[in-house]
């Protein structure tokens, strides 16, 4: 398979270049007064992992991941990980030394942490367009892929959840795979895989490809190849070993823990990985071509036992998730959608999911047939792996689009290289229209406009109003009364724990199952049976917000339960309803139980 490589020396300009491009998308986001800062969209996940950044600097444990402030009493244990709880902790700690207030230092790190993330991935990915495309394909490269990672939205200012630590980290390996030589390489590559698996379980397919690569390369790259593979394993390994003992304490150890890295995932990787540095390590890497291979075959029985050995891990991860669960909130997540239903309910924000992708598949499938480069081949397995994960669950396309930019970046480069060599006005027109359809937004643009001229808008957009309770302001008179546990639909979980002292039942999280299934026997039930949840669980207060997405969900199927009577202003004697300014969608209730 033949090799690609780049010049070391464009290091600094690929990353000036990363730098600059994240800088212009700040930019663009300050232009529009920072909204996914200040109001319109707020992000769950975000917001709830700027609370357990909260605890942390407020003294929670390392190894305590329980969220205390929802669900039942005592709460329970969150699934995400500490190693991306620390760097953004660390920014608000010394921003905040600097400015002498915390809040500082929060806004601080919710514009510095994903400017930073999105260079090294702006970076990592001009890389790969280089190893690919060559110099003609960094220009393309530049704004067709900042143009995806910006209009994605995962390294929007604010978005502190995992995904665009993933997509950095994935950027990563690929980058030491395709354009890195020798043991360095392989060993980062390798480590950068097992941190995507301790940071959240979404990227194991993506470091499954990883490891299939690396095995490639030792079964047919020859000397370097087996290099590099065996750095691999090693880092792999070496980074896997260590972030277990980094975020699983001692007592946990040797539990399985399926949707959170753990003795299952940490076994994969040292099995996986010390087998392939042993096997590419040995004295005779260029023995024959089935020695190799049986090496590999050995290794991925002793992968397939280890697996086996946690066969809950193998199942569905919502298999067994309350159906009242998953009708009332699974099915209704956007990323969780499958490409069936974004085609039927959302087809708009379908054409920026699927059709960039499948372009950049046909492009490097046409380029593959002629004789394609390692790095064109390795980069075609993690897109197809991507879209394939996309066509399961929309939160691929996370992956998917911004990979596809490359490839088609390199499409652009061919066609301004042939320009160069054979200038004519065919060709010209021909690289117009070969930079408007590799731009992902063009496609967006393109389905906003066509509905638009149809006259029909996706359900989504159509239903969502300004009153949907996603601004900080709409939770002031809330976080005014005096710390309480709250009812309210899941939605506003997050909102509330990250704008008030109290606490909550509810919040969009596959670990809250007891929370959850009270919110839904309180506010789906009769007002009785919400007076039983009510008083049995403390609540002091009721919050409910006639605008948001979640509320009619709930409203609709149940028009007798106690919270449609809430909505038609219809509520119990022993709640007491706060004074709801002008502008205010959120309605509070005060609970007036009898000890």
């Amino acid at each position: 398979m033949p090799q690609s490589t780049v010049r070391p020396a464009t290091w600094r300009t690929d990353a000036a270049l990363g730098f600059a491009g994240a800088l212009l998308a700040l930019c663009l986001h300050a232009a529009g007064g920072f909204p996914t800062l200040t109001a319109a969209t707020g992000d769950n996940d975000s917001m709830l992992r700027l609370v357990e950044i909260r605890d942390l600097i407020g003294g929670q444990g390392w190894f305590d991941l329980h969220q205390y402030r929802m669900g039942p009493q005592g709460g329970f244990v969150m699934h995400w990980s500490r190693l991306v709880d620390a760097p953004i902790a660390a920014i608000i700690l010394a921003a905040s030394a600097f400015s002498g207030r915390l809040a500082t230092g929060e806004t601080v790190a919710m514009l510095l942490w994903t400017t930073l993330l999105m260079t090294a991935a702006l970076a990592f990915a001009l890389r790969i367009a280089r190893a690919i495309g060559g110099d003609w394909a960094l220009l393309p490269a530049v704004i067709i892929c900042t143009a995806a990672l910006h209009f994605g939205g995962v390294f929007a200012p604010g978005n502190i959840d995992h995904h665009n630590v993933q997509l950095t980290l994935t950027l990563a390996a690929m980058t030491a795979l395709i354009a890195g030589r020798g043991h360095v390489a392989g060993f980062a590559a390798g480590a950068a895989c097992a941190l995507m698996l301790a940071v959240g379980m979404e990227t194991l397919p993506y470091v499954a490809v990883a490891g299939l690569t690396a095995s490639f390369a030792y079964l047919l790259g020859g000397q370097t190849g087996a290099a590099k593979a065996a750095g691999f394993g090693l880092g792999f390994a070496g980074a896997g070993l260590a972030a277990f003992v980094a975020t699983v304490p001692a007592s946990a150890w040797m539990a399985a823990q399926c949707d959170a890295y753990s003795l299952p995932h940490l076994s994969v990787a040292v099995i996986s990985g010390l087998g392939l540095a042993l096997a590419a390590a040995a004295p005779a890497p260029d023995r024959s071509f089935a020695v190799r291979l049986a090496a590999l075959m050995a290794i991925a029985a002793a992968v397939v036992l280890a697996a086996t050995a946690f066969p809950q891990c193998l199942a569905d991860p919502y298999a067994g998730l309350d159906p009242r669960l998953q009708q009332f909130w699974l099915d209704h997540v956007t990323e969780a959608q499958s490409f069936w239903s974004v085609l039927t309910h959302n087809w708009v924000k379908g054409a920026g999911y699927y059709i960039t992708p499948a372009l950049a598949l046909i492009v490097l499938g046409i380029r593959l047939r002629n004789g394609g480069t390692a790095a064109e081949w390795i980069l075609a397995a993690f897109l197809i792996a991507a879209f394939a994960v996309s066509l399961w669950q929309v939160r691929g396309a996370t992956f998917s689009v911004p990979l596809a930019s490359i490839a088609l970046a390199a499409w652009v480069g061919a066609w301004r290289q042939r320009i160069a060599v054979t200038p004519s006005r065919k060709f010209m027109l021909r690289l117009a229209m070969v930079w408007l359809v590799s731009l992902n937004v063009a496609w967006s643009a393109a389905a906003l406009a066509a509905s638009t001229a149809l006259g029909i808008r996706d359900a989504a957009s159509a239903a969502r109003s300004t009153a949907t309770c996603e601004r900080p302001a709409d939770y002031a008179q809330l976080a005014a009364q005096p710390p309480t546990t709250v009812l309210a639909v899941s939605n506003l979980g997050s909102p509330i724990l990250v704008r008030t002292a109290h606490r909550v039942l509810a919040g969009p999280y596959h670990r809250n199952v007891a929370g959850n299934l009270l919110t839904l026997d309180a506010l789906m039930g009769t007002a009785e049976q919400a007076r039983t949840v009510i008083k049995d669980n403390a609540i002091g207060l009721v919050a409910i917000c006639r605008d948001n997405a979640e509320t009619p969900l709930l409203t609709e199927p149940a028009p007798a339960s106690f919270l449609a009577a809430l909505t038609r202003g219809e509520a119990p004697d022993w709640l007491e309803k706060l004074p709801q300014g002008a502008g205010e969608p959120l309605e509070i209730y005060r609970v007036r139980l009898q000890p």
